[in-house]
């Protein structure tokens, strides 16, 4: 009950918060700006006396008001951004106006909350970032340099697929008869050699970080999936956390934002787009591996050597993935002629449902 309590918003900011504070017992409203250390703040919210509930926003200062309200017995929550309420025809956004909706939406029981990492689990989410960002760069990287030759009409003859060796090859022996276009290329170059080279090393130091992760068990487990490798294993375990947190597999996928969007009334029932809730680095690994489902279920030699010596049942859920989206697919996909992305994505869904399940071996 919030009968006998202190409920404060919190609007942080790098170096200034607002707080409105909201006496329950009294109803009266206040509004106090405070310097924007964790510290100071949360021996403000210590001098309101009696019980105190906090909130604030999640966003780039973090979670480190929670950690510190925390290890001081406070209850300091940290909101999601997507829960707080903002009407169409509000015009009008300040700091103070700002905490009082938090606090008010918190009476209400309007927030949804997000689960606070540790401080190593934060570290471990930070690299697997940190690595999806330099593939983003070294994707953009490409892009630029295909669509300079493509202006050119300069186009690979083959064999073989873009970024092969063979495609390397052809690049390094391209030239350009003008000084601009040979400094374009060249720069573009080493871009994408540099880039490929960063991707590299965060590759080799998840591989050697992962063992000593809080999700080493899950992570070997998960890598027995075809298309789970253990940068996208490390990577899901990362934003996902303790998989025994979801209760059921379709908390988990909705978590993630792969369920489908919907808009129903009456006896009309409408569905659209998946939701894109969460973590779009980790709907972005599903996808990618849901790729893989495509092919006729089989163990290649590279999954035969990541299930050796793993759990059986987790290389009995993996076979039971392949068998059963593999179906998919061909239903899907060959039968009802359904577009490829939208088959991808409905993989990727049951896929989240088999980790799920894998997720949850003792």
């Amino acid at each position: 009950m919030l009968n006998d309590k202190t409920v404060v918003g919190l609007d942080v900011h790098a170096k200034a918060t607002q707080a409105a504070v909201l006496e329950m017992a009294t109803g009266e409203l206040s509004f106090r700006r405070l310097g924007g250390q964790p510290s100071e703040i949360v021996g403000y919210l210590q001098g309101l006396g009696g019980s105190v509930l906090a909130t604030y926003e999640a966003g780039p200062m973090g979670y480190g008001l929670a950690r510190a309200g925390a290890e001081r017995g406070l209850d300091v929550r940290v909101c999601a951004p997507g829960s707080i309420l903002r009407r169409p025809y509000e015009r009008i956004k300040t700091d103070r106006r700002d905490a009082e909706r938090l606090a008010r939406l918190l009476i209400a029981g309007e927030l949804s909350f997000v689960r606070v990492p540790s401080i190593e689990e934060e570290s471990f989410r930070d690299l697997a970032r940190c690595r999806e960002a330099a593939r983003g760069d070294l994707m953009r990287a490409r892009h630029r340099l295909g669509k300079l030759l493509l202006r050119r009409d300069v186009r690979f003859p083959g064999p073989g697929s873009n970024w092969t060796q063979a495609h390397w090859k052809w690049l390094n022996g391209l030239e350009f008869n003008d000084v601009p276009s040979r400094a374009v290329l060249a720069d573009y170059l080493t871009g994408v050699r540099a880039l490929e080279q960063r991707r590299g090393a965060l590759n080799d130091i998840i591989e050697g970080a992962s063992p000593e992760s809080p999700w080493a068990q899950t992570i070997a487990r998960l890598r027995c999936m075809r298309g789970i490798n253990t940068v996208t294993a490390f990577g899901l375990c990362t934003e996902i956390g303790d998989f025994h947190r979801f209760a059921h597999p379709r908390t988990l996928t909705a978590y993630l934002g792969i369920v489908p969007s919907e808009h129903s009334s009456g006896e009309q029932i409408r569905r659209g787009p998946i939701t894109k809730a969460g973590s779009p680095h980790a709907r972005r690994l599903l996808v990618e591996a849901a790729h893989h489902y495509r092919h006729q279920p089989a163990i290649g030699m590279a999954l035969a050597g990541r299930q050796d010596g793993q759990d059986p049942r987790a290389c009995e859920i993996a076979w039971r993935a392949q068998r059963r989206l593999h179906h998919q697919y061909q239903r899907l996909r060959l039968e009802r002629g359904k577009p490829a992305n939208i088959v991808t994505v409905a993989l990727a869904r049951e896929l989240a449902a088999f980790a799920w399940e894998v997720g949850q071996l003792n």
